[in-house]
């Protein structure tokens, strides 16, 4: 079998196993481009209204308490939390709860300047396929990936072939036309 048929095998074949996964990881990857813009997907960082120079005088445990008391964040202990993210340029804290719920807390006053949901988390696990099972990231969306990788790495070969096979053919000529002289 010569190469460039098998090439272009692999590359027929290799397209339809892509589909569906890899439709997924576009439409999530797509979400995730546009989370910084768009507030339904990953609320807008606030900023404090409170200027003070310096670092602020509250403590993590201030902090925890007045997250605490939210009760869309659905927390019981300060260990629940799924990440917490001090921006200091801002003058904030974001808790972020497993239930995908943010609170953007204001770091002087400790008074909420945020309570929305958080959807670009989502779409990060749709992206990597954890979303639907650690197996599915694992032996679905990673062989895509490495499939994805073959399809790019023999379209380049399918893109090159042509001109490389008219390239040999001309040079062929040229050294034909030059012996017959």
């Amino acid at each position: 079998m010569k190469i460039s048929k098998l090439i272009r095998d692999i590359h027929h074949w290799g397209s339809p196993i892509l589909m569906l996964p890899l439709g997924i990881m576009i439409i999530a990857g797509l979400f995730l481009m546009l989370k910084k813009d768009i507030g339904w997907i990953q609320p807008p960082t606030q900023r404090s209204a409170i200027e003070i120079s310096g670092p602020p005088e509250t403590t993590l445990s201030d902090l925890y308490e007045a997250a605490a008391a939210i009760p869309e964040l659905e927390i019981a202990g300060w260990e629940e939390f799924d990440r917490i993210d001090i921006r200091s340029d801002r003058g904030i804290a974001k808790f972020i709860a497993p239930n995908r719920w943010e609170a953007q807390i204001d770091l002087v006053s400790l008074e909420v300047l945020s309570l929305e949901y958080r959807r670009s988390d989502l779409f990060e696990q749709i992206h990597d396929g954890s979303f639907f099972a650690d197996w599915v990231k694992t032996f679905i969306f990673l062989p895509v990936g490495v499939i994805l990788l073959i399809l790019w790495l023999t379209g380049i070969w399918l893109f090159f072939e042509p001109y490389w096979k008219r390239w040999k053919r001309n040079k062929k000529r040229a050294k034909k036309l030059a012996a017959a002289e």
